[in-house]
C-alpha cells in the first residue's frame, strides 16, 4: 500500500472480532478501547505520554452522559459514581454582588482519577496499552488493523495527514485563557467578573474533589496583552490571576500543570471517517469549555461508536452509522458552544446590565438553558428576574409585558414579521381579499403588532408584479379597508406598514415561480446605488441613480408615508435591509459610488437618512417609526459589526424609535450561519451599544425563546414569521400554553370557546 493511503473496507466478518487500533489515551480513546474490548474485539492503544501525565485538572459530565455510561458499562459507572463531586448551584459575582441560581446538577471528577479508572478498566478487559509511545502513521495502522480510532486530540496528526479527505476547518476564538487549579473546593460552579484597568476578565471555577477546584481565567486578547500577561510564564500567570481574583480564592494561591495561555480552536470536519479510520472527540470536533463539553462529547462519541460497531455488519456500515448518529448532536452542541464563546468574547458589553439581568443573561447565553427551563430549576431566582424586567405580576410571562413606543403602547412583545405574499392583484399593487384575510387572521391571533409585507413606494420599486404598493389612491383605499378591519375586529392590535423600494432586486418572478429570477417578459428598468447586478449574468444590470432620481425617490417615500398615515397604520417601518434600494446604499459590497453618497459609511448613510428624514417629517409625531437593517452581509468585505452599530446609531439619532435587526440577502453569494435565533446576537449587540430598542428576528420559533431573549436584555420585541404562517393564532396559543389569560393576549369574543386546547384522541 502506498504511503499516505488509508485502507478502505474491512476484513471483518459479520459478527466476528476486529483488530482495533486506538490512537490517543485521553478519556475518549480509553473509553472507546474499553467498550470495544468488552464486545470481544482485540484492542491496542498508543499514548505518547506516561500514564500518570495529564493536562488540566477536573472534568464535568452531564447526567445524560452518565446515563449512557451506566447503560453501556456498569463497572465504569460504579467507579465514577464513587468518585464524583456533585453540586447544584451556580454562583455569579457581578460588581461585588453574589447571585446564586440552583437546580442545575453537575458532576465532576479529577481528570487524573478519571484516566486511572479507565486505565484499570482497559487493563481488565485485555486492552494492550502502549504508553510513552507514539502511534505509527494512520496509513500503516489502516493497513494492519480492521478499525483505527483516532482520538489524538485537537492537534490530531491523523486528521492532519488525512486533511484532503476529512476537510477540517479550524477557527480561533478572540479570547485567551489558562487552566489553573486551587487547593480547595468551591461551593458551586462560580463565574466572577473582574473589571480591571486593562479591561474585563472572567473566572470560571468548579470543584472536582473534596479539596480541589479547576480555575479557568479568560479575557479578550486585547485585554490579555494590555495587562502584560502575554509576557508572563506559568508561575507569573498563576500569581497574577490569584491576585486579580483574590476574593473569590479567599487569598489562596493558584498553580498550573504545564499551563499556558491559549486561544480556543473550534474544529469542524466535513467527514469523520476515511476507509477504516475514524476520528473521535477533539480530533473530530471541539466545543468551547464554557459549556463543559470536551470530555462529554468524546465519551458520547465512544458510546456511539461502540454501539454502531455492535449493530452493523461491517466497518464501513458502522462508521457511517456512527457519524449519522453523532453529527446532529455534535452540531447542536457546537452551535450552543459558539454562542457561549461569543458571549464571553463580548462580555464587556454586558457588564453594565443590572445584576440579576446579567446573571440571567449569562445562564441563558448558549440558548440551551431557557427561561422556562430555568424557572423549573430555580423558580425563586427566575421570578426575581421577571420582577426586575417589569412583569406586572407572577402570572404574566415576560412576553406579555407591555411596551410603549412614542404614543403607541404595544400590549405584548410579539410582532408578526413583514413577509412578502406576492399576492396583490397582478400588476396594480392593490391588496385584495387575500391580504384582508392574511393580516386580519394574524391580527385576531394575539400579536401586539402585525406588519405588512414590504409595501412599494412606486411601480418601479416593486419586487414582482404581485407586490403591493402605496402609490395610488386605489391602493390606499384597499389598505384603509384592512386597517379598519384590524382596528374594529381586533381592538388593541397595532398594524404596521413597511415601506420600501426593490432597487436592483426588482422586476423578478413571484417567489414560487423562481425567486430572484427576471420576468420572462414585461420587465421594467431597475435602479440601484451602483450599476451592479444582484446575480451577475442572470439579473438585470441596474442603472445608477442620479441626483434627480434620488430626489424623486425621496418624494415617493414621503408621499407613501402620507397615504399610510391616512390609511390608519399605527407604525411605519423603513426597509433598509435585504439588498433592496436603501440597503444597497449602506453596504460597501453594493455601493461603489464616487460621489457624496458613496465611499465611507458616513456617505453611504446619507441617502437612507435623507429618506428617513423625509418620511419622519410627514409621519404623525405620536406614531413610532422603525428601521429594518441587515446587520451583516454574511460575505467578506461587507457590513461589519461596527458598521451595523454605527448605522443603528445614525437612525436612532435621526428619530428612529426602534431598530429591526435582520441580516443578509444583500449579495447572492452570501454564506449565512443558520440556526436557532441565529440573527439575535446582532440585535443584542446594537441594543447594548446604542441603547435603542431593538426588534430581534431570525428563527425565533418558541415562546420560551421570546421570554428568554427579553429577560436577558437581548431584545425589546421579537418578530416571529414562519410560526405565524403555520399558526395564525401562535401568540394566543403561547398564552394558553403558559396558562396566561390576562389583558395582553385577549381572545376575540367569537373565539373564546376555543381558548383551551382540545383533548387529542381518546385521551
Amino acid at each position: 500500500m502506498a504511503a499516505g493511503t488509508m485502507r478502505v473496507g474491512s476484513t471483518m466478518r459479520a459478527g466476528g472480532p476486529l483488530r482495533v487500533a486506538v490512537v490517543g489515551g485521553g478519556p475518549g480513546g480509553l473509553y472507546a478501547a474499553a467498550l470495544l474490548a468488552r464486545q470481544g474485539h482485540t484492542v491496542e492503544l498508543w499514548e505518547r505520554s506516561a500514564p500518570e501525565d495529564t493536562f488540566g485538572f477536573g472534568v464535568v459530565l452531564s447526567d445524560e452522559t452518565l446515563g449512557g455510561i451506566e447503560a453501556a458499562d456498569t463497572v465504569v459507572y460504579a467507579a465514577l459514581g464513587a468518585e464524583f463531586v456533585r453540586w447544584d448551584d451556580i454562583d455569579i459575582v457581578h460588581r461585588g454582588r453574589l447571585l446564586t441560581s440552583g437546580g442545575h446538577g453537575f458532576a465532576a471528577i479529577g481528570r487524573r482519577r478519571l484516566l486511572e479508572i479507565l486505565h484499570e478498566r482497559c487493563a481488565g478487559l485485555g486492552v494492550k496499552l502502549r504508553f510513552r509511545t507514539g502511534a505509527p502513521a494512520a496509513a500503516l495502522l489502516a493497513a494492519s488493523y480492521d478499525l483505527v480510532v483516532a482520538a489524538d486530540g485537537v492537534h490530531s496528526a491523523t486528521r492532519q495527514s488525512g486533511a484532503a479527505h476529512f476537510r477540517p476547518t479550524l477557527t480561533s476564538g478572540r479570547c485567551r485563557y489558562i487552566w489553573l487549579a486551587a487547593d480547595f473546593a468551591f461551593d458551586a460552579f462560580r463565574f466572577e467578573i473582574a473589571e480591571t484597568e486593562h479591561g474585563v476578565m472572567q473566572l470560571h471555577a468548579y470543584p472536582y474533589s473534596a479539596d480541589a477546584s479547576t480555575v479557568i481565567v479568560e479575557m479578550h486578547e486585547k485585554v490579555w496583552r494590555a495587562a502584560g500577561l502575554d509576557l508572563c510564564d506559568e508561575d507569573e500567570s498563576a500569581a497574577r490571576c490569584a491576585k486579580i481574583f483574590g476574593e473569590a480564592l479567599r487569598g489562596r494561591p493558584l498553580h498550573g500543570n504545564r499551563s499556558a495561555w491559549t486561544e480556543f480552536r473550534t474544529v469542524v470536519n466535513e467527514r469523520w471517517s476515511h476507509g477504516n479510520v475514524v476520528l473521535l472527540g477533539d480530533a473530530a470536533h471541539t466545543a468551547h469549555f464554557s459549556i463543559g463539553s470536551g470530555t462529554k462529547l468524546a465519551v458520547e462519541d465512544a458510546l456511539a461508536l461502540a454501539e454502531a460497531v455492535a449493530a452493523q455488519p461491517d466497518v464501513p456500515a458502522a462508521l457511517a452509522a456512527y457519524e449519522a448518529a453523532r453529527r446532529p448532536a455534535v452540531a447542536s452542541t457546537q452551535r450552543a458552544a459558539a454562542a457561549s464563546m461569543r458571549w464571553f468574547e463580548e462580555l464587556a458589553g454586558y457588564v453594565d446590565q443590572p445584576a440579576r439581568q446579567f446573571a440571567f443573561n449569562l445562564l441563558t447565553r448558549s440558548r440551551r438553558v431557557t427561561h422556562d427551563n430555568l424557572r423549573l430549576r430555580d423558580e425563586r431566582f427566575t421570578r426575581a428576574v421577571e420582577r426586575d424586567f417589569g412583569c406586572p405580576d407572577e402570572d404574566t410571562p415576560p412576553m406579555f409585558t407591555p411596551l410603549k413606543l412614542r404614543g403607541l403602547t404595544l400590549r405584548n412583545r410579539v410582532v408578526v414579521s413583514p413577509m412578502d405574499m406576492y399576492s396583490a392583484r397582478h400588476g396594480d399593487g392593490i391588496p385584495g381579499d387575500f391580504h384582508l384575510v392574511h393580516l386580519g387572521a394574524r391580527a385576531l391571533g394575539g400579536a401586539a403588532l402585525v406588519m405588512t409585507e414590504m409595501v412599494c413606494v412606486s411601480a418601479e420599486g416593486r419586487i414582482t408584479p404581485g407586490c403591493t404598493g402605496l402609490y395610488t389612491a386605489e391602493q390606499a383605499a384597499a389598505w384603509t379597508r384592512i386597517a379598519d378591519f384590524v382596528h374594529t375586529s381586533a381592538p388593541g392590535t397595532a398594524l404596521g406598514v413597511q415601506l420600501g423600494h426593490s432597487g436592483r432586486k426588482g422586476s423578478t418572478r413571484l417567489m414560487w415561480e423562481g425567486m430572484d429570477d427576471p420576468l420572462p417578459e414585461g420587465n421594467w428598468p431597475v435602479v440601484a446605488a451602483s450599476a451592479l447586478p444582484y446575480r451577475p449574468g442572470v439579473s438585470a444590470v441596474p442603472r445608477e441613480l442620479t441626483a434627480a432620481d434620488l430626489a424623486s425617490i425621496r418624494s415617493d417615500f414621503a408621499a407613501a408615508a402620507v397615504r399610510a398615515a391616512d390609511c390608519g397604520f399605527d407604525l411605519l417601518e423603513l426597509h433598509c435591509a435585504h439588498g433592496y434600494l436603501l440597503s444597497g446604499f449602506l453596504s460597501p459590497l453594493t455601493n461603489h459610488r464616487t460621489d457624496a453618497y458613496g465611499g465611507p459609511l458616513e456617505n453611504r448613510l446619507r441617502f437612507p437618512l435623507e429618506v428617513f428624514d423625509a418620511v419622519r417629517a410627514v409621519w404623525p409625531d405620536d406614531r413610532p417609526m422603525t428601521v429594518r437593517i441587515s446587520a451583516t452581509d454574511w460575505a467578506p468585505g461587507g457590513t461589519s459589526a461596527q458598521d451595523a452599530v454605527d448605522i443603528a446609531a445614525a437612525f436612532a439619532a435621526h428619530g428612529a424609535d426602534a431598530i429591526d435587526v435582520s441580516t443578509g440577502q444583500v449579495v447572492a453569494d452570501e454564506a449565512p450561519e443558520f440556526g436557532r435565533s441565529y440573527q439575535t446576537p446582532y440585535a443584542d449587540r446594537i441594543r447594548g451599544a446604542v441603547g435603542v430598542p431593538v426588534i430581534a428576528v431570525g428563527a425565533i420559533s418558541s415562546w420560551d425563546d421570546v421570554n428568554s431573549l427579553l429577560l436577558a436584555g437581548r431584545a425589546d420585541l421579537c418578530a416571529v414569521g414562519r410560526p405565524h404562517l403555520y399558526d395564525p393564532h401562535w401568540t394566543l396559543h403561547a398564552a394558553a400554553d403558559q396558562s396566561y389569560a390576562g389583558p395582553a393576549a385577549p381572545w376575540p369574543a367569537p373565539y373564546r370557546a376555543g381558548s383551551r386546547k382540545p383533548p387529542s384522541g381518546r385521551g
